[in-house]
């Protein structure tokens, strides 16, 4: 991990009290007026739960993972406003040197770390924040009770990182001994040249941190409680990180945790968009902040320039099979939550040639924003519907289809405001596959799900990528079960600072 150890200082401004990560070599070298040295960072409990706010929260953010997700599958379309951008990655051109992968370029307009660099970063400042506080000796009780939960955040969203790397760069998380990625325990040496680790290695790394937090954090309630990792956040992780594995007696176990004693319940429909403009928690586990002017990015930007509506130069719309089960589904809210209403379907879009595409206006209003900054909301990184489709998916390993059925329908009568959800009698495993990757393609959609959803699942589910024919300037095309697209590459950058990072098949 060369580049990101020799490229990476932690700073801070007296002034503003807010840390950041310095990619200019620069910095390594001099000291800026008001700035503080490492060794000076951490002298106290409350110094080092600003290390957390302001370093660590603040760089964790899956946008990329997000944008990748949607451009890259069925999930989006180029809009009527895009100028091509990202256009070769909507298309399966995927290379180590691909910007959304390694960072270091701009992607729809804004800059990008890159879902690689991004979460490594994070896990170093993590690291750096564990070395820290072995310098600290809290005063009293409070302090440590304090000082303990600082910790627990820190490697509670250390294993979120990892299974968020395994997930992209691991090309079978159900193999113990397949390969993973690069392990940083702590902060290695600058030369330091790891080599990627085995899945089990990483997977026992993971563990020992949720099983940290898990110790120590509670679950949170109110309407903050969303913005910080507690108990809620580590069993969301235990259940997701689990089900991607292939233990899914323990993804069970963690979703039913999360469902019985988080305090949350699935969103009714006569809510649910007041969840999406950030004005109530609803069923979110953990989302991060987004202040109307502060930092971090806005995810509305990603889909439309200046604001959620036809006028608002859309850089994509909603893929046109996709928006098809929005349409098809009568009460669903879900339609009226994620379409905005200036919306300009093509009617005839099934016989419109594929250069037309642009003119089936399904605008995304997913992310409305919040009043006055119509581009910026919350980045909702868990939400309760998840572990009830983690639920189904275990129930349905276990042969247990009705219980899986009841779990997906549960979840389709919250969404529907005139009771007309139907979820089919699960008659096998491979349709119970497919209607709970279906639900999870609807709810979930745009939320950074469906590409490790269709590589772990699309095969026992019988069903590949789903694009519309339409859904390019130029004939479209699916990427097919299997490919090894389906794993990202690590990235060039990687590779060339450190010979014993391996690639990945196929790049």
């Amino acid at each position: 991990m060369k580049r990101i150890i020799n490229t990476i200082l932690v700073v801070a401004t007296l002034s503003s009290a807010a840390f950041t990560l310095n990619s200019c070599q620069d910095a390594l070298d001099i000291r800026q007026p008001g700035e503080l040295q490492e060794n000076e960072l951490y002298t106290s409990v409350a110094n080092l739960g600003e290390v957390l706010n302001g370093s660590v929260y603040a760089q964790l953010d899956p946008i990329d993972e997000v944008y990748f997700t949607a451009v890259f599958t069925d999930e989006v379309k180029p809009g009527s406003g895009s100028g091509g951008q990202e256009y070769s990655l909507h298309r399966h051109f995927l290379d180590p040197a691909t910007v959304i992968v390694t960072g270091g370029g701009t992607v729809s307009t804004v800059q990008s770390d890159g879902i690689w660099l991004n979460n490594y970063r994070v896990i170093n400042r993590v690291n750096r924040l564990l070395e820290g506080a072995k310098k600290i000796t809290p005063a009293n009780e409070k302090e440590t009770k304090t000082y303990n939960a600082i910790l627990a955040q820190a490697r509670a969203i250390r294993a979120y990182c990892y299974v968020q790397l395994e997930a992209y760069f691991a090309r079978d998380m159900k193999d113990p001994n397949g390969l993973g990625v690069i392990l940083l325990k702590d902060v290695p040496s600058t030369d330091a040249k790891l080599p990627r680790a085995k899945n089990q290695d990483v997977y026992d790394f993971i563990n020992a941190d949720l099983d940290f937090a898990r110790g120590i954090l509670e679950y949170s309630n109110g309407q903050s409680g969303r913005y910080f990792a507690d108990k809620g956040f580590v069993n969301a992780v235990s259940a997701r990180f689990n089900l991607y594995r292939g233990n899914t007696t323990l993804a069970k176990q963690y979703a039913q945790d999360v469902i019985s004693n988080s305090g949350l319940a699935l969103t009714k429909a006569d809510s649910y968009g007041n969840m999406w403009n950030d004005t109530a928690r609803g069923e979110i586990i953990f989302s991060l902040n987004r202040l109307p002017l502060g930092a971090g990015q806005a995810i509305g930007a990603r889909w439309n320039t200046n604001q959620s509506n036809v006028d608002g130069t859309p850089m994509w719309f909603w893929g046109r099979n996709l928006y098809n089960l929005f349409q098809n589904i009568p009460g669903d809210v879900r339609k009226t939550s994620y379409v905005d209403i200036t919306s300009v379907p093509n009617p005839n879009y099934a016989s419109a040639t594929a250069g037309a595409t642009r003119d089936d206006k399904l605008v995304i209003d997913k992310y409305p924003g919040k009043t006055g900054t119509p581009t910026r909301n919350d980045v909702k990184v868990f939400r309760l519907s998840e572990m009830y489709f983690i639920l189904a998916e275990a129930e349905t390993v276990a042969g247990n289809l009705s219980v899986a059925q009841d779990l997906i329908q549960k979840v389709r009568e919250a969404r529907n405001s005139e009771g007309k959800a139907v979820t089919p009698t699960y008659t096998n495993a491979q349709f119970a596959y497919a209607d709970i990757l279906k639900e999870r393609r609807i709810e979930l959609a745009l939320e950074g799900h469906r590409y490790v959803d269709l590589k772990r699942l699309a095969v026992a589910a019988n069903v590949e990528m789903d694009r519309n024919d339409t859904d390019d300037i130029i004939p479209t095309k699916n990427l097919p079960n299997g490919d090894d697209k389906y794993t990202l590459p690590i990235p060039i950058k990687e590779t060339s600072a450190n010979p014993n990072a391996e690639q990945n098949k196929g790049y």
